[in-house]
């Protein structure tokens, strides 16, 4: 590897928006607002929107997007 093109590692703290939960990590990711964590240190802060924590795929709840099917609604529109 050529010294000094890549980003410095970090222990970095990732919050999920949604649902307030918090993970410790490293990253390359930089950021201003930082935390204190529960070993007592203090690490950058990162807000994400989704998480696995909140994400539809993981937590197994699904949201219905809409009740009629996608070919039956193409098939309405278009006349078919």
């Amino acid at each position: 590897m050529k010294p000094g093109i890549h980003p410095e590692y970090r222990h970095v703290v990732f919050r999920d928006a949604t649902t307030g939960t918090s993970f410790l990590t490293r990253s390359t990711a930089a950021s201003d607002a930082t935390v204190e964590w529960e070993d007592g240190e203090v690490y950058p802060l990162i807000t994400v929107d989704v998480t696995s924590d909140s994400h539809p795929f993981w937590t197994g709840t699904r949201r219905l997007v809409d009740a009629e099917g996608r070919v039956e609604r193409f098939k309405r529109r278009y006349g078919l």
